[in-house]
C-alpha cells in the first residue's frame, strides 16, 4: 500500500469541497482533494441551476462543477479521482484516510465535504427522469413547474415544507401519503391541511412516474383497496429525506441521530482536532449550494488557522 503526507487533506467534490480547495490553495496550503464516489456531487444530476449568484442566465448543474473544479485546479489544488472507505483520527496531531483501499494519505488537517445523497423510491422511472420533471429538491426546481400540476411524496416536514413552497408556485399540489396520517410536527400538518391548492392523497404509494421524454403523470395505488389509479402532473417530487455521506468517520466524529456531522456553532470545527466539517454532511436544514460553498470556505479558513497555530503553516 502507498503512502502519502500532506498538509492539507478534502474529502469530497461539491460545492463545499471546491470552494474549501480553492481558499486553501489561496492561502497556501497545497491541498489535495479526493473527489468521492460521484465527482461534482449531487449538482452532477441536477439539470438547469438558476438560483446560484453569478449566473444570470442559469447554468447546468455538471457545467457549474467544472467550473468550480477549474477554479480550484487554477489557484494549484491538487485534484484526484478517489474514494475515501477508511479513516483514523485517533492521533489529533496526524489523521489517516485510506483512498479506495489502496491509498494511505496522512494530514494534520482534514475537511470533511463529503456530502448527502437523497433517498429515493427505488422505481426505474424515478431514475430514468431524475432531472427531466423528477426531483429530490423543491426549493432548487419548483421554479420550473410555476402554474403547473405536480405531486410530492412525503409525511414528514420537509415534504410538508416542500408540499407549501410548490403551492405557491404550482397551480396543484398532491401529496401522496403512504399511511393514513402524516408524521410531521402539527404546526406542519396545518398548513398544509389548511392550504386549497394541496391535496392529500392518503394510504397511496407510488408505482411508477409516467412520462417519456418529461413527466405526464403518476401512477398510484391504493394500498387499503389495492386499486390503482393515475393523476396528470408534470413534476415528482421526492421528500422522503436525505441520507449524509459519514458513515467511516462516526467511530471518531460526533453526529445527530440521522448521521449528519455536528459542529461546533459558528465554525467548521467538529469534535476532533484538526477535522472540519462542510456542506451537507453537516447541514440538514438548508442544503443549498450556496450555503454549501460558503461553509466549505468557513472550513479552509479554520484548516488556516488550525495550521497557523499549530507552526505547521
Amino acid at each position: 500500500m502507498s503512502s502519502e503526507k500532506v498538509s492539507c487533506l478534502i474529502i469530497g467534490s461539491g460545492p463545499a469541497g471546491y470552494t474549501a480547495a480553492i481558499y486553501a490553495s489561496r492561502a497556501g496550503l497545497s491541498p489535495v482533494l479526493y473527489t468521492g464516489g460521484q465527482p461534482g456531487g449531487q449538482l452532477t444530476i441536477t439539470t438547469e441551476v438558476e438560483n446560484y449568484p453569478g449566473y444570470p442566465e442559469g447554468v447546468q448543474g455538471p457545467q457549474m462543477m467544472i467550473d468550480f473544479e477549474n477554479q480550484a485546479r487554477r489557484f494549484g489544488a491538487d485534484i484526484r479521482y478517489g474514494l475515501a472507505t477508511k479513516v483514523d483520527f485517533s492521533d489529533p496531531t496526524l489523521h489517516k484516510v485510506w483512498i479506495d483501499d489502496t491509498t494511505l494519505i496522512e494530514s494534520p488537517a482534514v475537511i470533511i465535504a463529503t456530502g448527502a445523497s437523497a433517498k429515493w423510491l427505488g422505481l426505474e422511472s424515478e431514475q430514468r427522469l431524475n432531472g427531466y420533471g423528477v426531483s429530490a429538491c423543491a426549493v432548487c426546481d419548483g421554479f420550473f413547474f410555476r402554474n403547473q400540476e405536480v405531486a410530492i411524496v412525503g409525511g414528514g416536514d420537509t415534504a410538508c415544507e416542500e408540499a407549501s413552497y410548490l403551492a405557491k408556485l404550482c397551480k396543484k399540489v398532491y401529496m401522496i401519503v403512504r399511511r393514513d396520517e402524516l408524521r410531521a410536527s402539527q404546526v406542519m400538518q396545518n398548513r398544509v391541511k389548511s392550504t386549497p391548492n394541496i391535496e392529500i392523497l392518503w394510504n397511496s404509494e407510488t408505482e411508477e412516474v409516467l412520462g417519456d421524454q418529461g413527466v405526464t403523470g403518476v401512477r398510484l395505488k391504493n394500498i387499503q383497496t389495492e386499486e390503482s389509479y393515475t393523476i396528470d402532473v408534470t413534476g415528482f417530487f421526492v421528500a422522503i429525506g436525505h441520507q449524509p455521506n459519514t458513515e467511516i468517520f462516526k467511530e471518531y466524529i460526533d453526529m445527530d441521530n440521522a448521521g449528519y456531522i455536528q459542529t461546533i456553532k459558528g465554525s467548521a470545527k467538529t469534535n476532533v482536532e484538526g477535522v472540519f466539517a462542510c456542506g451537507d454532511a453537516q447541514d440538514n436544514i438548508y442544503r443549498q449550494a450556496i450555503t454549501a460553498a460558503g461553509s466549505g470556505c468557513m472550513a479552509a479558513l479554520d484548516a488556516e488557522r488550525y495550521l497557523t497555530e499549530k507552526g505547521i503553516h
